[in-house]
């Protein structure tokens, strides 16, 4: 299981560079234009882990796999698109089909790429796309919670359940919050909230896009939206799309030293994905032998026949037992699994990310 993203924000904020630089792929037409983009492109990328080298390194595996990330590269929006104004309602469409929401700022000046408003102000555009994502979640609640309601006090459960947990949702939308702010009480709201698909109930990572120059630090403007993130519980990164777009082009050893120079110990890519795990809670797991070696991702929390299930449905459904070996002991020890077994026993046990299944 990998996630899917969707790369949203105004026109010409960088959204198809970026796009087209992480999924090392053109699929994406990048120009100076407001809705360059009108049919999402949707890129599937490998999640680079080092540990997965290492592990298939010592077992000597013939093919190595990692876990995907999905990025769809979402329309830009404009003020009025939760009632159809630009390509609103394909937009709001699209982003209901994604797990999470990468929100790219423009964080640079540059007299050459036009603004739709003729300014750059990151949190002014971070606010016109989050008041259209309210206002149309806030059109669909108030049509739904009072049929709701008025089933449950006919004795409708799942109607009542959804009246509680959305009118919550509504009450925080009328006061200009986003529905994710929304704390179900028990595991039936948590269920009907999820499938109620609000757009502002999704998880938010900001990328603030910078010039070259600001590439490791940022600047003045990325370092309010990260507060801005901060304030709201969301994850926040630094990234210059047009460094991303250079190293998609370049041979894979000569990028080390390339973001050496430029003072950067990853990519932008590799931000994306750490925040985005943090973001929805993702753990990774390994299964390792001398045909491959593979990533698979899981929810944090996860059981251990959950996570048999990603690998194939009928390991969940005939679940025995598991054996897994923790990642710093299979390394300590060359893979002597007799040896990382015991070692392993020997401790508390270690979450799923340190886990290496076999």
């Amino acid at each position: 299981m990998g996630f899917r993203c969707g790369i949203v924000g105004l026109p010409n904020v960088g959204k198809s560079t970026l796009f087209n630089a992480l999924t090392q792929t053109a699929a994406a037409q990048a120009a100076n234009y407001p809705f360059c983009t009108i049919e999402p492109n949707v890129g599937n990328v490998g999640v680079p882990d080092k540990r997965l080298d290492s592990l298939a390194k010592i077992a000597g595996s013939q093919k190595i796999i990692e876990t995907q990330l999905g990025f769809v590269d979402i329309a830009g929006l404009v003020r009025g698109a939760s009632k159809g104004e630009g390509l609103g309602n394909q937009f709001l469409g699209n982003i209901r089909e994604v797990d999470a929401i990468v929100h790219v700022l423009r964080c640079f000046e540059n007299g050459d790429v036009t603004h739709v408003d003729n300014k750059v102000d990151p949190i002014a555009d971070a606010e016109t796309v989050e008041t259209e994502l309210m206002l149309s979640d806030l059109e669909s609640l108030e049509k739904r919670v009072p049929n709701l309601a008025k089933k449950g006090m006919q004795g409708d459960k799942e109607a009542k359940i959804g009246a509680a947990v959305l009118g919550q949702a509504l009450e925080l939308l009328r006061e200009g919050k986003p529905a994710r702010l929304t704390v179900p009480k028990d595991e039936d709201e948590a269920r009907v909230f999820a499938q109620a698909q609000l757009l502002t109930a999704k998880p938010v990572l900001y990328v603030c896009n910078v010039d070259e120059g600001d590439a490791a630090n940022g600047n003045a403007l990325s370092a309010r939206v990260f507060e801005k993130a901060a304030a709201e519980g969301a994850e926040a990164v630094v990234v210059s799309a047009a460094i991303e777009a250079e190293i998609a082009t370049m041979p894979a050893e000569d990028r080390g030293e390339f973001l050496g120079e430029l003072g950067l110990e990853e990519t932008g890519l590799a931000r994306v994905i750490t925040a985005g795990y943090k973001l929805l809670q993702l753990l990774t797991f390994f299964t390792v032998g001398p045909k491959e070696a593979r990533a698979w991702t899981v929810h944090a929390g996860a059981t251990a026949p959950q996570a048999a299930g990603e690998i194939h449905g009928d390991f969940e459904k005939g679940f025995i037992r598991a054996e897994t070996i923790a990642y710093d002991d299979f390394i300590a020890l060359g893979g002597d699994r007799r040896r990382a077994r015991r070692a392993s026993c020997a401790r508390k046990a270690r979450p799923m990310s340190s886990m290496t299944a076999t």
